[in-house]
């Protein structure tokens, strides 16, 4: 299977430029107009969607991406329906990352061996289980590299370097997810002060590249992260936006 996700940090490497990844709640305000957010992000620049998958107790995230998954999920969008709409955008965009992003129980319900060979089928690059522990990731890693499917792991600011590492180790076509802040998804006005530090650290010691979220929402604060980290991601803002206006059209942190 086509390593994308590695290529377009490699590219990315070689112009001095950093990796936008977007997500959206696939479903929200519908499925379609998810789905065509998408396309119009990648017209911007988007290099990577993280294709939300909507949950029902979305935990890791703040009021915006909460209500949009209770909304999604009202419209009657489910896991199968976010994979059929992933494979529609992945003929469209052969080169455009995609990661699905879940969380853990909608994953161990289908099966892992099932689920992993649905979403490799339908072109997903790599799977992001917000609530999966290191600990407990070797059966869901395994089944997903059986696929030729990445997996991208998070830290959160008080991991330790020494186990940021560990976490980082093993995998391929994917990248190290710094979270920003302790807390929810959300955008904030500002970012923490030691944020560039952090970074700087976190690359000295992981052997992915690095990408920062939890936030970022504006071009100004997506430019300082990349100074210091391999990409960004924005979501919260997106997902608002979205749903406020009903397209994405123009939309471009780079």
């Amino acid at each position: 299977m086509k390593k994308r996700i590695a290529e377009i940090f490699e590219r990315a490497k070689a112009s001095g430029e950093g990796v936008f990844v977007a997500y959206l709640t696939f479903g929200y305000p519908s499925l379609e107009a998810s789905e065509a957010g998408a396309d119009e992000l990648i017209e911007g620049g988007a290099d990577i969607i993280e294709v939300g998958v909507p949950f029902s107790d979305p935990f890791a995230d703040g009021p915006v991406i909460r209500s949009a998954a209770y909304r999604a999920i009202e419209n009657g969008v489910t896991l199968d329906k976010v994979l059929e709409s992933v494979k529609r955008l992945r003929a469209r965009r052969p080169d455009a990352g995609l990661v699905l992003f879940t969380y853990y129980n909608l994953i161990f319900s289908r099966g892992l061996e099932a689920f992993a060979e649905a979403a490799a089928a339908a072109g997903v690059d790599a799977v992001l289980a917000v609530d999966l522990p290191f600990e407990e990731r070797g059966e869901l890693t395994g089944a997903l590299a059986k696929h030729g499917l990445g997996f991208i792991p998070l830290v959160a600011p008080g991991t330790s370097l020494e186990r940021a590492a560990q976490i980082a180790a093993g995998l391929e076509n994917s990248f190290l997810y710094a979270i920003t802040v302790n807390g929810i998804t959300g955008e904030r006005k500002s970012l923490p002060e030691d944020l560039a530090a952090r970074l700087d650290a976190l690359k000295g010691v992981s052997p992915l590249p690095v990408v920062a979220g939890f936030g970022i929402s504006t071009k100004e604060q997506a430019a300082d992260v990349c100074r210091h980290a391999d990409g960004f991601v924005v979501g919260s803002a997106l997902v608002k936006r979205l749903g406020e206006q009903g397209t994405l059209k123009g939309v471009s942190f780079k």
